[in-house]
């Protein structure tokens, strides 16, 4: 078989979607580590160089071009295969298997990408565009022997603190992730050949774990600045 044509089959697909889902999952690994800067008491410090670094550190930049490859590839190759997956089935079963044939999670992936997506586009507006497009809307932060950097730390508190339904539409978005990552981490490791079941089994552990914290964490953000069980 032709690398093109392994490429545009349903296993091509599945292939590119699990890599470019390890991709995307070492990345929320980064992003999950510098949101815990929040939670450091030092009035945004910590976070605000971290967030300063990946900023202005051109390997990041570049990275992220590669990031922003990965994650169109990834919707993409969704799409596809879902689209492909509802003509398959569009005859569908007599009798639904529900839960006994696989979770609903696992057969609502495209929905819960859908949602995602909306949320990634929400959280780039509020974030991602102001701190490497417009940031004359960032507050500057003096940092100890001299210089400033973007406060991006405050601009959290101006998302959060006092809109009850961002941080509802946030956590409503960790919900989605966390059922995205409950099929989409082990699935990934399927995909690209781990089929020993000692392994497996590891991963389908290590995995649900994973969907359960790393979504917590993100939800944690929002929730503890609307809260004010973190201080400006």
């Amino acid at each position: 078989m032709k690398w093109s044509s392994f490429f545009t089959s349903s296993i091509g697909k599945k292939f590119v979607m699990g890599l470019t889902g390890l991709f995307l999952i070492s990345f929320l690994v980064v992003h999950v580590g510098i949101n815990s800067c929040i939670w450091a008491n030092d009035h945004g410090l910590m976070f605000n160089k971290a967030a300063h670094f990946m900023g202005s550190s051109v390997l990041i930049r570049l990275m992220e071009v590669g990031l922003f490859a990965g994650l169109l590839l990834h919707i993409y190759q969704g799409y596809l295969l879902t689209v492909q997956n509802q003509r398959t089935r569009s005859i569908g079963y007599a009798v639904s298997m529900g839960n006994k044939g696989s979770k609903w999670y696992s057969r609502s992936m495209g929905l819960l990408g859908t949602l995602l997506l909306l949320f990634l586009i929400l959280h780039i507006s509020h974030f991602w565009i102001p701190s490497r497009i417009n940031q004359d809307q960032l507050q500057p932060m003096a940092v100890p022997y001299g210089g400033e950097i973007h406060n991006l730390y405050a601009k959290m508190f101006e998302v959060f603190q006092n809109n009850p339904l961002i941080v509802f539409i946030y956590v409503l978005g960790c919900i989605s992730l966390a059922y995205h990552l409950a099929h989409g981490f082990q699935s990934a490791f399927r995909t690209i050949g781990l089929y020993n079941s000692k392994y497996l089994s590891l991963v389908s552990t290590v995995g649900l774990w994973f969907s359960i914290i790393v979504p917590l964490a993100f939800a944690a953000m929002p929730i503890g600045i609307y809260l004010g069980w973190i201080e400006i």
